[in-house]
């Protein structure tokens, strides 16, 4: 039986999107891959395993931007997930690249910019496959960058109840 997640989307459209199969790919996608894309990566990994689901899923995180390839988390947002007993250890940022459009069944950026920056890296999402990730929660928008605002604990809170959204329509099938 095949399972889809609604999200309203970057696009201004309804979307039913599917999830059927073993596994899906969640890639996760932020400016520089070191602060709100690791985060839901590595949320999204703890809930999927608190749910029982690992071997349903295959999550990831990538930048739109080549500025922090290979760093580490940055440290308040490493410090974040820790207080929440989650690891990002072994994690050094990446790039997405075009080949990631055909491994992934959704890609989540986290504000307007992000979803720009991978149209033209992607050229085209012809599966509806790009969405915000707060268009899966009830109040549709942007994941404030904490690098600018300093404000890692909002991050957290919209980070999680958008990984959690995704994780309940799933699990709601």
């Amino acid at each position: 039986m095949s399972k889809s997640i609604s999200a309203t989307g970057g696009h201004e459209r309804s979307e039913v999107l599917p999830l059927g199969g073993a596994e899906r790919g969640l890639l996760f996608v932020c400016h520089g891959n070191i602060c709100r894309s690791p985060m839901a990566e590595f949320i999204m990994k703890h809930l999927v395993h608190e749910a029982g689901l690992d071997e349903h899923f295959y999550i990831e995180s990538a930048a739109t931007s080549t500025e922090e390839i290979g760093n580490p988390v940055y440290p308040p947002a490493r410090r974040m997930l820790a207080a929440h007993g989650i690891s990002c250890d072994g994690h050094a940022a990446r790039q997405i690249t075009p080949a990631d459009y055909a491994r992934f069944d959704l890609i989540i950026g986290m504000d307007e910019r992000n979803i720009r920056n991978m149209l033209r890296i992607f050229g085209d999402d012809p599966d509806g496959k790009i969405h915000k990730l707060l268009d899966f929660t009830s109040r549709p928008g942007d994941v404030a960058d904490p690098w600018y605002t300093g404000n890692f604990d909002a991050t957290w809170r919209d980070v999680l109840e958008g990984c959690t959204q995704i994780l309940r329509q799933y699990n709601s099938l």
